[in-house]
C-alpha cells in the first residue's frame, strides 16, 4: 500500500473529498492503514499542482474517516465492461 493523500471533508453531495498527494486513477479504491476500503475515486478535481479527489464513500462511518490519511490498494482500479453486444 502507497499513501496518496488525506480526507478533507465530507461534501454537501455526499462525496469524500481527499487532498492528494501522489497520482491516483480514477476507480482506485482508497483505504485506511487497515486495510479498510474507504471510497472509490470518481473524478480529479483542482490545480494539477495540489490536486484532489472526489469520491464515492464505501464506509457508513463518514465521520471517523475524517482526518485519516488513505491509502492506494495495490490492484488496479477496475475497467468498465461495455454493454455493446457484438454481433
Amino acid at each position: 500500500m502507497q499513501e496518496v493523500g488525506e480526507v478533507m471533508h465530507l461534501a454537501n453531495s455526499g462525496r469524500v473529498i481527499v487532498r492528494l498527494n501522489s497520482e491516483v486513477p480514477e476507480g482506485q479504491i482508497l483505504c485506511d492503514s487497515n486495510s479498510q476500503k474507504i471510497a472509490k475515486v470518481t473524478e480529479l478535481i483542482g490545480p494539477v499542482s495540489s490536486p484532489f479527489a472526489s469520491a464515492i464513500p464505501l464506509t457508513n462511518n463518514l465521520r471517523k474517516i475524517n482526518g485519516k490519511k488513505v491509502f492506494a490498494l495495490d490492484q488496479a482500479p477496475a475497467k468498465k465492461k461495455s454493454r455493446r453486444r457484438h454481433r
